[in-house]
Order: structure tokens, then C-alpha cells, then sequence
């Protein structure tokens, strides 16, 4: 079968096309033929050698932590041949074999069926960025978030961003609020019906405090971090919390001490280990629901094919995308 993997650490061109065996299933695993796969920034992470080594699996790496396909073997899950499958949780592309490839094998407890009325794009843009799974599990699981609570998901173009103001409105906040680096993506987001920040043309604290009437927003869901991290803390209400998921601008940030003291302010941070299979299982099948009914709508960027993915992760990371990065294998 066809697969991308890497044998070394390194850039975009350590990525390779190869042919390589179909897996065979191990006693209960299921095997599933992908259609699409999702180009997540962890997989840059990964390839680059910056997680732990105990972190990740023996080199030859495939990558590729999320997927959609067809079932052929059903091993352990229940479910019949044939039936369309989306991976939900699990570490692949990390400590097993990902999804960069036309077969994979996978524990039974990974798979959930797709609604008839999801198509296989759209549930592959769903858990591409997990920004809609992210954005569920942090403000129900975390955040302690209550219907007609404000939250603040940076950057428009991203699956934070984007999944926690959907996620955010159909939970019932009282303000769902985003914000774009240049006027062309905050007026894309607008287009879509987002309440966007320019920052481009104010700051983050005082667009917040404009949109809230300056009581400043109860949840920031952070994917971004950098400078972002500290003035998104800066931005929060009395009794605030931050939940801390992604760098994509730094690891590092600036804050202020006296917005953790003076506005009691919580920070969380955000990893999948945090949760169970049964409630990342849960999640999705909410989330697949929620797809079906139209009441969130993931975005799609760009679809690759899977020979090119050194370019889809280019894209991803250097070409400032407005919604997903799938590839189609």
C-alpha cells in the first residue's frame, strides 16, 4: 500500500512516499481503508523531533493522528464491513502508526461510525484540527463553563479559533468572540456570522472590553499562545479562566501577575491524556450529531493529495489557511 513516513527527524523534505505492507490487524483490531486524513500541527511537532523520545514511537515514523475511511475488517468494534468510520482519539501518528496511508489498523475503541447525512469531508475537517473536540472537552470538562458565559477562542483561521465559537454558541454563551491577524481574515470570519477582533487595528484587551462592555470574557480557549497568551489573560473577567491548548505563535508569552491576583484568574492546561476513551467517544458522536444537523459547519481549506504531503504541511504551517488541510488518499 501506499504510506508517507519518515526515517529521521528534520524539515518538510525528510517526508517520503513509500510502498509498504498492508498491516494485518492484531487479535480484535480493526482495519480501515482511509479516504482522508487530517494534517494536524502536531504532526509537524513530531516530525521536527520535539516531543520527548519516550514520547513517541521507534523511527520509521508515519504520521497522521486522525481520519476518516471504510471499514474492512471490524475486529472487535460491532460494527459491519463497509461501514464508514471516523478515527476518535487514540495516538497515531505518535506512539503507533498513523493515518498517512491507504490501510491502517486500529484499536476497536477508535472508531465511530458516521452519520448518514455527514459526508466523509466533512467529518474529516471535524477532527482534522480537533478544534471542535478541543473546544467541547475544555469548556464541559474544564472550564466549568455555564450557558450565557462569554468566551474569547483566538485566531479565525484555525480549529480553536473556529470550533470554539461554534462549539461556544451551541452550548449557549452569551458571546462567542474570535480574532484574525489581518482585516481580510477578520472579514472572512464576519462573512461567516463570527464576532471577530482586528488586530490589525486594535488590541486584543480593548476589542474584548468594547464587545463585553468592559467586564472583560469568562473563558478564553488559548491555541495560539506567543503574546496572544498574556494579553488573552489580561482580557478576562473577574473569576476568569484560561485554558491553555496550542503555541502555533510561541511557547513563550509575557503576562502580567496582577491579572492572576486581582482577577482570581484559573489557568488549565489542555492535553487528549486527560480524558478517557469513553468521553473523547462521547464527545465525537455529539459532535458528528451536531455536523448531521447542520448547527456546526467545520471548515475546509485545502484538500491535498497524499503524495504531497510535505506541501500539505507547508500549508498548514507557513501559508496562514482559513479552515482545515485534509489529504485525500
Amino acid at each position: 500500500m501506499r504510506a508517507i513516513q519518515y526515517n529521521e527527524f528534520g524539515d518538510y523534505d525528510v517526508l517520503s512516499s513509500v510502498d509498504v505492507p498492508t498491516p494485518v490487524p492484531a487479535d480484535g483490531q480493526a482495519l480501515v481503508r482511509l479516504t482522508l486524513a487530517g494534517v494536524n500541527p502536531l504532526d509537524d511537532t513530531v516530525r521536527r523531533g520535539k516531543l520527548p523520545a519516550a514520547a513517541v514511537r521507534p523511527l520509521p515514523i508515519r504520521p497522521g493522528g486522525f481520519g476518516v475511511g471504510v471499514l474492512t475488517e471490524p475486529g472487535a468494534t460491532a460494527l459491519p464491513a463497509g461501514t464508514r468510520v471516523v478515527l476518535s482519539g487514540g495516538r497515531y501518528g505518535v506512539g503507533a502508526d498513523g493515518t498517512w496511508a491507504e490501510y491502517i489498523a486500529v484499536d476497536p475503541r477508535h472508531v465511530l461510525p458516521i452519520p448518514d447525512d455527514v459526508d466523509d469531508t466533512a467529518a474529516a475537517a471535524l477532527t482534522a484540527a480537533t478544534g471542535h473536540l478541543t473546544a467541547y472537552l475544555a469548556l464541559t470538562e474544564l472550564a466549568g463553563f455555564r450557558p450565557g458565559q462569554s468566551v474569547l477562542a483566538p485566531g479565525v483561521g484555525g480549529g480553536v479559533g473556529q470550533g470554539g465559537v461554534e462549539i461556544a454558541r451551541v452550548l449557549g454563551a452569551g458571546a462567542a468572540i474570535t480574532t484574525a491577524t489581518t482585516t481580510a481574515k477578520a472579514e472572512r470570519g464576519r462573512a461567516l456570522g463570527f464576532e471577530v477582533i482586528d488586530l490589525s487595528t486594535e488590541s486584543l484587551r480593548d476589542g474584548v472590553h468594547r464587545l463585553t462592555s468592559g467586564r472583560g470574557v469568562d473563558v478564553v480557549l488559548d491555541g495560539v499562545g506567543g503574546p496572544v497568551t498574556g494579553a488573552a489573560l489580561g482580557a478576562l473577567a473577574v473569576d476568569g479562566t484560561l485554558v491553555s491548548i496550542g503555541y502555533t505563535a510561541s511557547t513563550r508569552t509575557e503576562i502580567d501577575v496582577t491579572d492572576l491576583i486581582w482577577k482570581n484568574a484559573h489557568i488549565h492546561g489542555f492535553r487528549f491524556a486527560l480524558f478517557s476513551p469513553e468521553q473523547i467517544n462521547a464527545a465525537n458522536t455529539r459532535l458528528l450529531e451536531l455536523v448531521a444537523r447542520k448547527e456546526i459547519t467545520p471548515l475546509v481549506d485545502r484538500v491535498f493529495p497524499l503524495e504531497e504531503a510535505a506541501q500539505a504541511q507547508r500549508h498548514l504551517a507557513e501559508g496562514s489557511p482559513f479552515g482545515r488541510v485534509l489529504l485525500a488518499i
